[in-house]
């Protein structure tokens, strides 16, 4: 992934020095289904780079996501929030929830989505889309033609209205919100994101492209005014516009034009899996959840039980999710080593994805290919 592209306006959390090495505290969130094997994968990596570079892993497990629910009857326990605000430099979570443990309201009890993005404040969902040489995908595109960042609104939109929704025997109503405030800051913080870019495959313009429906909800117009509005603080950043179904059309034919996309937090959501669907599927991507106070970083995906406990899970993800980790923490070269093995362990023909999206030879493999490049 162009990693060295993924900085955000968000400082670096300090490491603590121990006899020379720096110590990073890292909670963890193992997850469901999938999530611990994907977990262990990542953790196989991040132990296999800080001994390359003499870095102190303190890890601490958090608890969290469906069998927490299950247990205690909310997705964290008791205290868990707090910790996360102030005890660890970063966060690393799997993914959570499973598709039988439900609210009473119908929706899924193991979420932590709401929780930790509103209750952490990490506002921008960073989720860079790029093709490796070496996957084989449903387009025709060549690697290196799609590498874009979508930089999804994390606090807002329509997911604000997230249990608090009206329902009756005969209607349901969730009300999408946005505030200037919460679309300044995320609008700055792609900016920021495309200045430290290459710009956009095709043409190398850096370019922020807003995806809404302004054309027909005013949240959207509202949001794309403001985008507007903190435009002009970047002049070295061109704006662009597509509305949300002509963007979902372009980011599969026209890939290439895009630098960085700005959305709403529902349509980023739904977006960053079609652009997934276009780099080797969701197991190839990672992302981070970034605050001015608090990060954590998870693969976009969900928890995939129908293939838990089976090894056949693609790991990508988590591992390059824990190497945006490493970057956030401003450790750049020990980021970049991970990142690069698993482009190499891909472009060498070691790892091959098979059409389901999971790696020939299991999620084993793939931790092996990645640790020997290590």
């Amino acid at each position: 992934m162009s990693g060295d592209h993924l900085l955000e306006d968000s400082t670096a959390l300090s490491t603590a020095r121990t006899g020379g090495a720096s110590t990073i505290r890292i909670a963890l969130i193992r997850g469901d289904g999938i999530g611990p094997e994907l977990m262990n994968s990542a953790l196989e990596v991040l132990h296999a780079v800080a001994n390359r570079f003499d870095l102190v892993l303190a890890l601490t497990d958090e608890q969290g996501g469906a069998a927490t629910y299950a247990e205690h009857g909310e997705p964290l326990l008791p205290g868990a929030l707090e910790r996360l605000r102030s005890d660890y430099d970063a966060i690393l979570k799997a993914p959570v929830g499973l598709p039988g443990v439900r609210r009473p309201d119908g929706t899924e009890g193991g979420l932590l989505g709401g929780v930790l993005r509103t209750g952490l404040q990490t506002y921008a969902n960073i989720r860079p889309i790029r093709l490796l040489h070496g996957v084989r995908t449903p387009v025709t595109h060549p690697p290196g033609s799609i590498d874009y960042v979508l930089v999804r609104e994390n606090t807002e939109g329509l997911y604000l209205s997230r249990g608090i929704g009206i329902v009756t025997e005969s209607a349901a109503c969730d009300q999408l919100l946005v505030t200037r405030d919460g679309c300044e800051r995320v609008a700055r913080a792609a900016f920021r994101i495309a200045q430290q870019r290459s710009g956009a495959p095709l043409d190398g313009v850096r370019r922020v492209t807003c995806v809404d429906k302004s054309n027909v909800l005013r949240t959207f117009a509202f949001f794309r005014a403001v985008v507007e509005s903190v435009a002009p603080e970047f002049p070295d950043v061109e704006l662009d516009y597509r509305y949300a179904d002509a963007a979902a059309h372009d980011l599969v034919a026209d890939p290439g034009h895009f630098d960085v996309v700005l959305t709403e937090n529902f349509l980023g959501d739904v977006l960053s899996d079609l652009g997934a669907a276009t780099v080797g599927g969701l197991g190839m991507c990672g992302s981070g959840n970034i605050g001015d106070r608090a990060a954590y970083f998870e693969p976009i995906h969900g928890t995939a039980p129908a293939i838990a406990g089976q090894g056949l899970a693609n790991p990508t993800s988590q591992i390059l999710s824990a190497a945006y980790l490493l970057r956030h923490l401003g450790l750049e070269e020990p980021a970049r080593r991970v990142e690069s093995a698993v482009e190499n362990a891909y472009a060498d023909g070691e790892i091959v994805l098979l059409p389901s999206g999971q790696p020939k030879g299991g999620t084993r493999s793939v931790t092996a290919a990645v640790v020997t490049r290590i």
